[in-house]
């Protein structure tokens, strides 16, 4: 099982000595993508020892600043790097002509294909797919156009029971017959049935990251039955006016759609600067959702 997510930044607004702005690297089987780019996203890479120039894929959830402001340097910094591969950029409007001014005034020229696909819908649509995973962008309410994202693995095929492969001395071929439901003949004439040698595959996982939001039930359906659900938590809920305000989410309301969406794990993050100890988020979250956990900035979390 290999679906993971690196936390590059977990703070709001500004980062702190212990907090970077937002981003994320999603791991769905080999497959890495970065989601959000705060102005750290470069040097947390490092940190967590990500390959800078083996990221084609980058969302972004919205445009302000501590969600975007790393992605031209990132950018640039591939360039730099001799990237010749493409890369592709998901996000809301008004980002390809943000980077296009940028890119002019200080004269950065990129030597790869660079491709912005900007997001403009109210419904959750399925923006990305390949071999391992598939991608939907959820529209959240917030002070700006903002998407969360679900990923999502694609179906899986049968593996192998333990033992088999060296039990018969299996060549690839063979292994990748019998993954597609056929029985194995041996040099004797014996029949091995399909059912013998494989298992049946597990289900896919699922992970949607929604940040920045204020509490919405219109997402729901979207995020239904997450295995991992990662909510932004600014505010402890007596600022409860002030989220609202603001359009984020207490961790007390974040806990409520994750009980409502019947995620099986809930991930906090983007914790305000004025929040010293995160425990006080996560024993307000836990009163309405017990398995919570909060991002920590290097931390690598399991899908399951």
């Amino acid at each position: 099982m290999n679906f993971y997510v690196t936390i590059l930044g977990s703070g709001a607004a500004t980062p702190t000595l212990g907090r970077h702005c937002s981003g994320q690297v999603v791991n769905i089987n080999g497959y890495r993508m970065i989601v959000d780019c705060g102005e750290s996203t470069q040097n947390q890479l490092r940190a967590t020892r990500q390959k800078m120039q083996s990221f084609g894929t980058i969302f972004i959830s919205h445009l302000h600043g501590d969600h975007m402001f790393g992605l031209p340097g990132l950018l640039a910094s591939m360039h730099l790097g001799g990237r010749i591969e493409p890369v592709e950029v998901f996000a809301p409007r008004g980002l390809k002509r943000a980077l296009d001014v940028i890119f002019e005034v200080s004269d950065t020229h990129l030597g790869y294909p660079l491709t912005i696909h900007e997001l403009d819908f109210d419904e959750p649509t399925e923006i990305f797919s390949n071999n391992k995973c598939k991608v939907t962008a959820i529209p959240l309410l917030h002070s700006v156009p903002c998407y969360g994202y679900r990923f999502e693995e694609v179906a899986l095929g049968p593996s192998l029971q333990p033992g088999v492969r060296d039990r018969y001395q299996l060549t690839p071929n063979e292994i990748a017959f019998i993954k597609k439901g056929n029985d194995l003949t041996l040099a004797d004439g014996t029949v091995i049935p399909n059912s013998q040698l494989t298992r049946p595959p597990r289900r896919p996982l699922s992970y949607a990251y929604c940040c920045d939001t204020a509490y919405t039930e219109t997402i729901l359906p979207a995020i239904q039955g997450v295995d991992l659900l990662c909510l932004e938590s600014t505010f402890d809920h007596s600022r409860a006016d002030l989220a609202e305000q603001r359009r984020h989410c207490t961790a007390y309301q974040a806990a409520q759609m994750a009980r409502k969406a019947e995620a099986k794990k809930l991930l906090l993050t983007h914790f305000s600067a004025r929040y010293k100890i995160i425990e006080e988020l996560m024993d307000e979250a836990r009163k309405v959702f017990p398995n919570v956990v909060a991002a920590q900035d290097g931390e690598v979390i399991n899908v399951v």
